[in-house]
């Protein structure tokens, strides 16, 4: 028996994951494929990430925030006092600040005296080399790149470190999606 096997369009550079189902009847007979389907490999790239997303908010009890403002008119006032309200510590990182949120303000994350489980980045993407540094001389298990926030090779270096990197997304839109 033949079977036609359908074409699929490859121009481009798009990747794509096959997942099969494959069921063989009996040794020595033909190979029956009982369902197929095609994603994109950034899709299940993001589905992986989403789910690691989900794990680390899940574990982690403290967030380090570098750049964090002591105005609640800022973004990063916004976002850290939603954590906080959410049962995370938050440790302001920030040389120009006492303190916000009701905690006491640290210069550098090298000051901080507890494990960090977050690096919740509100800075400029040019700032994040060293704070990636930082990061890695500190044993930090995750470093979060707020919205906007995006630097490659700072990313990369800090997995080679073994780090969870998240770029480019806010914290508290992918808490919410999970848990609200």
């Amino acid at each position: 028996m033949r079977s036609s096997t359908p074409a699929i369009n490859t121009k481009g550079s798009a990747k794509i994951a096959i997942n099969a189902r494959i069921a063989i009847i009996e040794a020595g007979q033909d190979v029956h494929i009982l369902s197929c389907s095609l994603f994109p490999i950034e899709y299940l790239r993001s589905q992986t990430v989403s789910d690691e997303i989900t794990e680390l908010l899940n574990r982690a009890k403290t967030i380090a925030v570098v750049g964090l403002s002591d105005s609640p008119l800022r973004p990063s006032y916004g976002v850290s006092a939603y954590m906080q309200s959410h049962g995370y510590r938050i440790i302001p990182v920030n040389p120009t600040i006492k303190g916000a949120l009701g905690e006491k303000a640290v210069s550098s994350l090298s000051e901080i005296q507890e494990k960090i489980d977050i690096v919740d980045v509100f800075r400029r993407s040019e700032a994040v080399p060293e704070v990636v540094d930082e990061a890695i001389k500190v044993g930090a298990s995750a470093i979060w790149m707020q919205e906007g926030v995006i630097h490659q090779e700072a990313a990369d270096k800090a997995r080679k470190a073994g780090i969870f990197v998240v770029m480019d997304r806010c914290i508290l839109k992918e808490h919410r999606r999970r848990f609200s």
